[in-house]
């Protein structure tokens, strides 16, 4: 899917990030510098009016479907309940050029850091594939570290992707409506690394969140990054559920495989889970 004119200008996803940034904080997600955000647009935007600043910078990666796209991107240590309030100071704005393998960094006088996300380059490449495969003009993502689901992804049996999505989508209607696919599982694999990087990519091929199993989860949305934000907060409030049924004894029913089936069929959810 493609966002149609008129575009958003600069200053509304400044807003919209920051928004989502806050809802990451207010969800305990991004304890201290924990978290990140970035989004990409796919048509031409000027951002030096709020980013002055500009210096050369290679790409960890090739990204030849990104060519002179704009990705607006969290600084490296800056906090994400931070970002609503001076958005100049805690994003950098990342023009791609036409190479697909270089790009300049435009910065504010007040910028706050020295490099952009240690992440960066899962989130580079998870927009590359998403825009190349679809052809999107804009595509958004967050990482987040949401106590409950990353407290069951320390727990071997919910490492199981079945045995996890079972779990999780019984507790609220809305969960498999904003979720149809469920919820990836992704193995541990050392933050930033080239692995993380990989399992990242294949998993968001399929589902619009994965879990960084010990880590955190990353979510997904060619429509906002708010709308990435709701689909963490979708996990994490099933994910709170299933902690209070564990902590009280399993004694909840939750919503039975016959009640999901008919939300599933009045709703027209596209889903294979149920």
């Amino acid at each position: 899917m493609s966002l149609s004119q008129p575009y958003p200008e600069l200053d509304e996803f400044l807003i919209a990030i920051g928004a989502a940034g806050q809802r990451a904080s207010e969800m305990a997600a991004s304890e201290g510098a924990a978290g990140n955000i970035s989004i990409c647009i796919g048509w031409p935007i000027e951002v030096r009016r709020r980013f002055p600043l500009a210096e050369p910078i290679e790409l960890p990666l090739s990204v030849p479907a990104l060519a002179g796209m704009t990705v607006i991107v969290t600084g490296s240590g800056r906090r994400l309940r931070d970002i609503h309030h001076e958005p100049t100071a805690n994003l950098g704005a990342i023009v791609i050029a036409e190479d697909g393998q270089s790009a300049h960094l435009y910065t504010s006088p007040r910028r706050l850091f020295k490099q952009v996300t240690s992440e960066f380059n899962s989130h580079l490449a998870v927009h590359h594939d998403q825009i190349a495969r679809s052809g999107a003009n804009f595509h958004a993502l967050i990482h987040a570290q949401p106590p409950h689901l990353t407290y069951l992804s320390h727990l071997p049996s919910y490492r199981n992707q079945d045995y996890f999505n079972k779990r999780l989508l019984r507790w609220e209607p809305e969960t498999i409506i904003n979720l149809p696919e469920g919820i990836g599982i992704l193995p541990y694999q050392l933050p930033g690394s080239p692995a993380m990087m990989e399992a990242n990519i294949a998993g968001l091929r399929t589902y619009r969140i994965v879990v960084w199993s010990k880590h955190g989860v990353m979510a997904r949305s060619d429509l906002s990054v708010t709308k990435a934000a709701d689909r963490i907060e979708y996990a994490e409030t099933a994910a709170m559920y299933e902690y209070m049924d564990l902590v009280s004894g399993g004694y909840a029913e939750g919503l039975t495989e016959e009640e999901l089936r008919e939300i599933v069929r009045v709703y027209n959810v596209p889903t294979t889970l149920v």
